[in-house]
């Protein structure tokens, strides 16, 4: 953990404008970044404070970054506001998730049109009546990318919530009654998959006007597992990175 901060950078994530490319995919493991950074050309690891580790580098003669944000909608808010702030316009989340709708297996690429907003950190940035949603066109490179490694990939609806263990033990909580019937609410409306983070980012990317995409590793499916399914676990992330990878590759292109 960095406690010596330098006041000329971004205060949480300790990068400025020349540390960092205006195309950033952004993972919520730490240790991730430098897997992701593997696929950069002459990458450079740029900061490591608190949760948040940057890499920077090249893809096809373009800078680009990875960026962790930790656990959760409120750290990586704070990752997206101080990126922008560094000049960062395009972003890509890598994570992961788990099932929700039968037809979800592990292994599975999630790529995500929007997010339901059971987290809070969203409802500061914008009233609950206005959707979380993904920018169209890193929805459609992230799909494009998955057809073209032929990835088996899902396109739709995540959920997004602020308790992990909410969702695995909601029989504990003094809500439970009520977790059980969103949740259940979740799966009749046809979300594909539980996660953490997009519903804040997808919200705080509209909020500051910058595009925002996310691919998703489903790890299992509890819902499967349940009704005594055939339930696989899978717990490496390097095909949504790859299909990730070469979204941006994509964007970067058409925006030239």
């Amino acid at each position: 953990m960095n406690y010596s901060l330098d006041p000329s950078k971004q205060y949480h994530i300790q990068v400025g404008e020349s540390d960092i490319g205006k195309y950033v995919i952004l993972t919520g493991d730490p240790h991730r970044c430098e897997k992701i950074a593997a696929y950069f050309d002459n990458a450079e690891k740029m900061a490591d404070s608190r949760e948040y580790v940057t890499y920077t580098g090249e893809l096809d003669g373009t800078r680009v970054s990875v960026t962790s944000t930790g656990i959760g909608g409120p750290s990586a808010a704070i990752a997206m506001e101080e990126l922008v702030r560094a000049g960062a316009h395009t972003f890509i989340r890598v994570g992961t998730c788990g099932g929700i709708a039968l037809d979800v297996l592990g292994g599975d690429a999630i790529i995500a049109t929007g997010a339901i907003r059971m987290e809070g950190t969203s409802k500061e940035y914008a009233p609950i009546e206005f959707p979380a949603v993904a920018n169209f066109d890193v929805v459609d490179a992230l799909r494009r990318s998955a057809k073209k490694l032929k990835v088996r990939h899902h396109v739709g609806v995540v959920e997004c919530k602020d308790s992990f263990y909410g969702e695995h033990y909601a029989e504990l909580s003094p809500v439970g009654s009520e977790l059980k019937f969103k949740w259940d609410a979740w799966k009749k409306l046809g979300a594909l998959a539980s996660e953490m983070e997009s519903a804040a980012l997808f919200t705080v990317a509209h909020a500051l006007k910058v595009r925002m995409g996310t691919v998703l590793l489903a790890m299992g499916n509890q819902e499967r597992e349940a009704l005594g399914m055939d339930n696989p676990i899978y717990h490496d992330t390097d095909t949504q990175i790859q299909i990730a990878i070469g979204a941006m590759r994509t964007l970067i292109k058409e925006d030239k």
